[in-house]
């Protein structure tokens, strides 16, 4: 938890006390203090990318602490269908596993913006039922990877209102980026102005206040996507000397000593030379940085919710499109790996009847939000939703009586020609990871996991299988995949066949078996690890 006392903080104290003395008083009701109003409520989500919530960023965020954490609902539990931004995200607007959306990766042929193109995925959205159930909607930062197509760049999908969304790959660095503003491009320099952040934290504040002006006042639906803290994490100036003693975390799992249960591509790293380590903590520090920018957003989406008489009636989310690893079990910064530091990210609601400072442990899903603003809104989905709202959660203190037992997260290799063919304009830079695992697309097939309350079971192409008990090992360390019982693999086996060939309801009915117990054999042999 955040705290003054630690030095590693120290540098946003002061922005705290401001944010306590000067900030709060405009939303100083909780969130949860009156009863949810007549009028159809308004719906704030703001995405971060490639944020982290186990090494610690989130704590370095006050106004997000004071805001959301201590005036709303944390949802400990929060994981993506698919670590990696554009089936991720595709997974929010539509409410479905990659698997039946379409978009599997982040590249032509098999995903990003040309697929859902050409799939007709934008045709059936979030975006669209909200529209047709009288939202206005905005779209105002990141959208899918490869976005646009270069013949098109104007192009505005169905379902929004309002657009302001880069069309070139610089938006990654923070300036000299180009903007599609509702079919108009315009183009951004290098001044301090133009801090991507800034800007796109300006235009949420700029349609909060233009809904509220207009007669009569129709409810709003507002997706305000941010880039940071993904790679290069550029901070805005006046935040590029915070946290110079930061470094990222020395947990268990960082440098792991002994990763011979891991798969082959990983037995094969070295540990983590003490240059590589640094880097990583210089690139940690850039990453917080840059979130104090989305943290100051936070405060100003707030303060005009509040100076428009909004604030009782909005819902606010906030979460991620994947989480990060950075050092564990040897790994260069990135995403994409079937462990907690990838596949958790954060989920933070307040809003009307959403108690205060509740921290909820049930499993939930990205998928889990766009069933979640269809029943907060009223809307109506046009497609089979793999997931399930999360309303009934929202308005209560106490553990839901029933809920799902397991979350299913799968990934797909990337197509052999994705990096060398990229569209120049937009893609995303690549991680550290990206280039660590370049030369070893043979070595790292798909996987599919199970994660319950207390162990995760990975499947990987061709019957290779890793298993971890997270209440005894949270830093999956020791791979107990050779010593469980072989009925516990089947039904696991079994349970994952099951989550892979879902869709909608039936994944729904998936998720709801009753988990096999951890068993572990009795009798194994001298040479097991573990």
């Amino acid at each position: 938890m955040f705290s003054c006392r630690s030095s590693r903080f120290a540098p946003v104290c002061i922005n705290l006390l401001v944010l306590l003395a000067v900030g709060l008083p405009l939303a100083r009701a909780t969130a949860g203090s009156e009863a949810p109003p007549a009028v159809r409520p308004n719906v704030v989500l703001v995405m971060a990318d490639d944020l982290d919530v186990l090494l610690g960023s989130l704590e370095a965020m006050p106004r997000l602490q004071a805001l959301l954490v201590d005036q709303g609902m944390t949802f400990a539990n929060a994981f993506v269908p698919l670590p990696l931004c554009c089936p991720a995200r595709a997974s929010l607007w539509r409410g479905q596993y990659p698997h039946n959306h379409g978009v599997r990766t982040n590249l032509p042929p098999t995903g990003g913006f040309a697929t859902a193109l050409a799939n007709g995925m934008e045709q059936a959205t979030l975006a669209t039922a909200l529209q047709a159930a009288g939202y206005r909607t905005a779209l105002i930062g990141k959208y899918l990877n490869g976005y646009p197509l270069p013949e098109d760049p104007t192009y505005v999908p169905p379902g929004w209102d309002r657009w302001f969304v880069p069309v070139t790959n610089s938006a990654y660095a923070s300036y000299n980026y180009t903007v599609n503003d509702d079919r108009t491009l315009r183009s951004y320099g290098a001044d301090p102005q133009d801090y991507i952040t800034d800007v796109l934290a300006a235009e949420a504040v700029a349609f909060i206040g233009e809904t509220a002006g207009l007669s009569p006042r129709p409810p709003f639906f507002l997706a305000l996507m941010f880039y940071a803290p993904h790679t290069p994490a550029v901070p805005a100036p006046r935040h590029a000397a915070l946290f110079p003693d930061a470094r990222v975390p020395r947990t268990a799992a960082f440098n792991e000593a002994d990763i011979s249960d891991k798969p082959p591509f990983m037995q094969a790293l070295p540990p983590l030379t003490p240059a590589e380590i640094e880097e990583m903590d210089a690139l940690h520090r850039k990453r917080l940085r840059s979130l104090q920018a989305v943290d100051e957003a936070l405060q100003r989406i707030v303060e005009a919710l509040a100076a428009t008489g909004q604030v009782h009636n909005t819902y606010i989310f906030f979460t991620s499109d994947n989480g990060y690893h950075m050092g564990q079990h040897r790994l260069s910064p990135g995403k994409g790996m079937p462990y907690e530091e990838d596949i958790r990210v954060p989920l933070l609601v307040r809003g009307p009847g959403v108690p205060a400072g509740v921290v909820r442990q049930e499993l939930v899903s990205l998928v889990d939000l766009a069933p979640t603003v269809a029943a907060i809104s009223g809307a109506s989905l046009a497609v089979p939703y793999d997931g399930r709202s999360l309303l009934p959660l929202l308005h209560s203190a106490e553990p839901a009586a029933k809920w799902r037992q397991a979350i299913f997260v799968e990934h797909f290799r990337p197509p052999p020609t994705a990096a060398s063919t990229p569209n120049d304009r937009s893609s995303e830079p690549p991680d550290p990871f990206d280039r660590q695992m370049a030369q070893r697309q043979d070595l790292t097939p798909d996987w599919v996991l199970l994660r319950t309350a207390s162990y995760v079971v990975i499947e990987r192409a061709g019957g290779a299988y890793e298993v971890y008990d997270l209440i005894n090992d949270p830093f999956q360390l020791r791979n107990l995949a050779a010593r469980v019982h072989p009925a516990f693999l089947a039904q696991a086996s079994d349970w994952l066949a099951a989550f892979k060939a879902c869709s909608g309801w039936t994944c729904r009915s998936a998720e709801m078996r009753r988990a096999p117990a951890l068993r572990l054999q009795l009798y194994l042999p001298l040479t097991t690890r573990g």
